[in-house]
């Protein structure tokens, strides 16, 4: 049996990987949607925003290897091609959102100064800190995480006690979708895999620990940050619901968080928690750009020029987006997300099960359907809807943006029932 502490130790490290400050603005927009059917929008966005990435976690915990490992069963072209779009999508899209997300709480309330001046200040220190890797990140990591939430529970709690008591309806159409949807925007799955590996081979496992009883560990482990993540996005969407007369009709996602905290904890404690949230996405920033020039320079002979070149493409596309307000980058990863978030899943899930049932032939089956299915989502956010129509319509769930499930599902069903019956008359 492992120690409790150890358990805990391992459980809040998780916890703090996926805890990305970005995506506290999330939880509250959705609950303003969600009225009386938030239980389901809750539900939806713990899927994709708990649930898979944990799992990413698990499948970590089997392969014991890198990103690489995940889709090299489909083909090594297509690993490496998979890596470089995702870390593509992760300097592209992710790290200049956290860049929007400091200036519209921690800069536009109290400065009036430009969000090229703030991306452009902000990108310069990631550069700086991305080429002199220092241990003060390491350091502000530790004490943030758990300065965030404390504040966070103090938010949720104060707001449950002197919210007005009126929960209007929710303005959704499919509550549990709209859910699952948003939860692609806290990229935790992508992020699960790009730096889950990391985070799983160093934990501290003694010598002799055994394949099973690491299982067990991160499993736990799992479980804890898992509980933590839903209590957080629970409680904030739920405000979100309860404060929903509160906020204008059109507020952005960065002001109604902005509101709740101003609301529960008066000026004080929103302009902390702007500061807090403020630092929490500039090492979040850095851990990706980091992250990434240090996989484009492992596949190019540990070349500390690949990685300065990779540090400064990055920290230019952060200073281009980040200076977009935090909608509008939103908005523009839709389409990416439609695209990569149905293969990392179906990647995940494919690692997690038995391998008797997830052989090569599986993995490019199944892969391939998901990929082909996923495209009229992905084209969706791209061409006029109605020339798709006819197509969405013929493809169960397409129009919620959800055609590759069921191809998915019965592709991995019907090629293992084949491969079942041919070995059996192999016998």
């Amino acid at each position: 049996m492992h120690k409790t502490k150890e358990i805990f130790i391992n459980g809040f490290a998780l916890f703090s990987m996926f805890f990305g400050a970005g995506n506290l603005i999330l939880p509250p927009f959705l609950g303003k949607g969600a009225g009386n059917l938030w239980l389901w929008v809750t539900l939806g966005f713990f899927i994709t925003a708990v649930f898979i990435p944990l799992l990413g976690i698990l499948a970590h915990a089997r392969l014991q290897g890198t990103m690489y490992d995940f889709a090299k069963k489909v083909s090594p072209t297509f690993s490496l091609t998979y890596c470089f779009i995702v870390y593509a999508i992760c300097i592209a899209l992710p790290a200049p959102r956290t860049a929007s997300v400091t200036h519209e709480m921690a800069i536009a309330p109290y400065f009036n100064s430009s969000s090229l001046i703030t991306s452009s200040v902000y990108f310069g220190l990631v550069f700086i800190f991305s080429m002199n890797r220092s241990k003060v990140l390491t350091l502000l990591g530790k004490f943030l995480t758990p300065l965030i939430i404390f504040i966070l529970l103090a938010i949720i709690f104060v707001g449950i006690y002197t919210a007005p008591e009126v929960i209007t309806s929710s303005t959704f159409k499919t509550p549990f979708v709209d859910g699952l949807l948003e939860g692609y925007q806290t990229f935790d799955a992508i992020a699960s895999i790009v730096v889950g590996g990391v985070l799983v081979i160093s934990m501290n496992f003694n010598t002799n620990t055994s394949f099973e009883e690491k299982k067990e560990l991160i499993t736990k482990a799992g479980f804890i940050a898992g509980l933590g993540l839903l209590i957080i996005y629970a409680g904030l969407i739920y405000n979100g619901v309860l404060f929903s007369t509160s906020f204008s009709e059109n507020a952005t996602r960065t002001e109604i968080l902005s509101s709740l905290s101003n609301q529960t904890l008066g000026n004080i404690g929103s302009v902390f928690l702007s500061v807090l949230v403020a630092l929490a996405c500039f090492t979040t920033a850095v851990g990706v750009i980091t992250g990434t020039a240090d996989y484009f320079k492992g596949i190019n002979n540990n070349s500390q020029k690949v990685f300065t070149i990779t540090a400064i493409i990055g920290c230019l596309l952060g200073i281009a987006v980040g200076q977009f307000d935090v909608k509008y980058i939103i908005n523009i990863a839709l389409p990416a997300l439609m695209f990569i978030y149905p293969i990392t899943i179906v990647l995940i899930v494919l690692n997690v099960l038995p391998e008797k049932y997830t052989s090569t032939i599986v993995f490019k089956i199944v892969v391939g359907i998901t990929f082909l299915f996923s495209i009229p989502d992905f084209l969706n956010f791209i061409v006029n809807p109605a020339y798709l129509s006819g197509l969405k319509n013929s493809i169960p769930f397409a129009n919620q943006n959800l055609g590759w499930v069921l191809p998915a599902v019965l592709s991995f069903v019907i090629t293992n029932v084949i491969k079942h019956q041919r070995n059996k008359s192999l016998i």
